[in-house]
Formats: structure tokens, sequence, C-alpha cells
């Protein structure tokens, strides 16, 4: 365990020393302010229209999940799809290209906690982005009932789809020493996952059925509208294992070439 930690405030201090955690949180917390406050607006300027017609005839009730949550929440995903390959791109690709990888297999470290150590140090910067935007939940609460259940579900899964994205790209990182190849990588393997259902519209059958299931966003929109199943747990956390296992692999087999 101490080793894990020793890994893992490394690799904080790295982030920390470079632009890249600031520029990942910077980006991340001013794209996602647009999106809250751009769904508070379409909020507000709905809720006055609907307003001003209930004084004619009775209108259905605004629903603050329609208009803000699952809207900003399914745009912050996107962007978080954008900046996880900058985040995970040097994890191991900058150890592999200045031959400090060699160094850090001398080390009494066991390779499973050299990937925990990384892996956990990037969740720490994801925990830190997501969590700056809970800022703007506090402020559309000054101006509507705010289902905090939903929230609470909504940043759950965001958590849990920036972790997939992290473990993915943490293991493409261990197969490349380019940055920008990690990144471009990462990006395109995560694409697929992103939009396997898309590419399969209204077909059934088997195939159909299995790239569904593999899409993430099939698992991802249930948390925006405030759902947390069992099934989609299972998936994001099979989904981290699975590519944290295959880093693992991959770097026994670089330690092996070396």
């Amino acid at each position: 365990m101490r080793t894990l930690l020793t890994v893992m405030m490394r690799e904080l201090r790295s982030y920390f020393y470079s632009p890249i955690a600031y520029s990942v949180i910077f980006i991340f917390t001013l794209v996602a302010g647009f999106f809250f406050y751009s769904g508070m607006a379409m909020y507000g300027v709905t809720s006055f229209e609907m307003t001003r017609m209930a004084q004619m005839m009775p209108t259905q009730e605004l629903s603050l999940s329609d208009f803000v949550i699952r809207p900003t929440f399914g745009n912050i995903s996107v962007v978080m799809l954008l900046m996880m390959p900058l985040l995970t791109m040097r994890l191991f690709s900058e150890e592999k290209k200045s031959g400090s990888i060699e160094l850090l297999f001398t080390w009494p470290i066991r390779d499973i906690e050299l990937v925990l150590g990384k892996y956990f140090a990037a969740l720490i910067v994801l925990a830190i982005a997501i969590g700056l935007t809970t800022v703007h939940v506090a402020i559309v609460g000054v101006y509507a009932p705010v289902p905090w259940g939903e929230f609470a579900a909504s940043y759950l899964g965001l958590f849990l789809l920036g972790a997939s994205f992290i473990s993915l790209g943490l293991f493409v990182s261990t197969l490349t020493e380019n940055q920008i190849i990690s990144a471009i990588l990462s990006f395109g393997a995560l694409l697929i996952f992103w939009l396997g259902a898309w590419t399969m519209g209204q077909k059934r059958g088997l195939f159909p059925e299995v790239m569904k299931y593999i899409s993430i966003i099939e698992h991802q929109d249930p948390f925006f509208k405030g759902v947390i199943d069992t099934m989609h747990l299972v998936y994001y956390f099979s989904f981290i294992f699975l590519f944290l296992f295959l880093a693992l692999r991959s770097l026994e087999t670089n330690k092996w070439r070396s």
C-alpha cells in the first residue's frame, strides 16, 4: 500500500508540476459552467413563457431534469470524451520515451501497484474537475428546487464514465512512447465504445444487441435520469477492470522485452 501511495503522489506531482492538470480542470469546469448556465437560461425563458400561458390555460409543470440535468450532463460527457485522452496520454508513454520505465522496473514495486498508483492519480484529477462543477449545482438551487437524488446519480454516472475512459487511456499509453499517438488511439477507441449503439440503429439480432450493450451511451443515460441500476454498475466496473488488467499484461510484456 505504501508503494502504491508513493507512485500515486509521484504521478500527482507530475500532473501539477506541468500545465496538463490545470488545463484539463480549467477547460472542463469552464465548459461545464457554460452548459449549466445555458440550461438554466432555457429553463428560465420557458418557465416565464409557461407562467404567462398558465393565466389563460393550465400548463404542465416544467422539469429541471429535462432542461438542465440530462442535457448538461450529456454535454459534459462529450467534453470528457475529448479531455480524458489528454489526461492519460502521458501516464506510461512519457516513462517509455524518457527511459524511466526501465528504472521503475528495477524498483521493489509490483506492476499492479504501478498501474493502480497512476490510475488513482488520474482519478483524483478527474474528481477535482467534477467536484468543482458542484458550485453550479448550488447556484441552480438558488433559482429552482433541486432534485438532489437525480444530481447525485448523474454525478456518479459521470465519475464512472470518466473512470472508464481513464482505464482505457492508461492501457493505450502502455502501448506507445508517443503521447500524441496515445491520445489519438485512446480517443478512437473511446469513440468506438461511444458510437456502438448508434451504428446499429433499430437493427435486431445478437450482434446488434451485443454492440448496444458494450456502448457506453446505453449505460450512461439511466444515471442522468436519476436511476442507479446494478446492471450499469457492473458494466462500468467490468470495463474498468478489463482495461486495467490489459494494462497490467502490457506492462509485464514491456518488462520482459526490456
